[in-house]
């Protein structure tokens, strides 16, 4: 008569165990990168395309001497594409390569973004054409960065890179390439990085693409802003 009552006192301790022990709890910030993940999924999923460019205010040294020099909040950009079914990155950092969404936005100021397309896209960047700009993006990966905005294509920065590839699949030009004499070299933060990367001898004359040009240029659209 006592074996039913033993076996329902296990039963039952073995209950009471298993819910006092303490579950595994997930790994520290868990929760903060899926609603990262999960937010900038549900925000660019409808309206991104491949070959669209993406700007933000970089958190880098030199960005507030890019931002007085060009009298625009935008330090760096990168062209967005898919890659295992995940949007991605393509920028000039150090080297040139690919970073996820989430993670390049999340690195900029105020994790604040400002996508932008070819006006006419739909016409241009067919497939065809859209396969040949992202292989010529690719091909750069593992450039190192070029801190001194040289034309050369032995280094990249980040509006170069992108200017090159497009101008080199479309013909197009994203913004009016200017020499390093026209832009706004007189506040001290800008002379002072000027300096540091180019002693006393400016290249003047050095053709450049800005992100603020590429940003303004007549043959963008914004399709996003967040």
């Amino acid at each position: 008569m006592r074996r039913p009552l033993s076996i329902v006192l296990a039963v039952l301790f073995i209950v009471l165990a298993v819910w006092a022990c303490p579950r595994r709890k997930k790994r520290p910030g868990y929760f903060k990168r899926a609603q990262r993940a999960e937010l900038t999924t549900l925000l660019v999923s409808l309206k991104l395309r491949e070959g669209d460019l993406i700007f933000h205010t970089s958190q880098s040294a030199q960005s507030r001497a890019i931002q007085l020099a060009t009298h625009s909040p935008y330090s760096h950009c990168g062209l967005l594409f898919r890659q295992g079914g995940e949007w991605q990155v393509l920028e000039a950092v150090q080297p040139v390569g690919i970073t996820p969404l989430e993670v390049w936005i999340a690195r900029g100021q105020g994790k604040y973004f400002v996508v932008k397309r070819l006006r006419d896209a739909e016409t241009v960047l067919t497939p065809r054409t859209l396969r040949r700009l992202l292989r010529a993006g690719h091909r750069y990966r593992g450039r190192p960065y070029d801190p001194y905005f040289g034309w050369s294509d032995k280094r990249m920065y980040c509006s170069e890179l992108l200017w090159k590839v497009y101008y080199g699949t479309t013909g197009r030009r994203l913004g009016r390439l200017q020499k390093l004499r026209e832009l706004d070299l007189s506040h001290p933060a800008v002379q002072r990085k000027m300096r540091e990367r180019y002693g006393n001898r400016l290249p003047l004359d050095e053709p450049l693409i800005s992100p603020a040009q590429m940003f303004n240029s007549p043959e963008l659209v914004t399709v996003m802003t967040r």
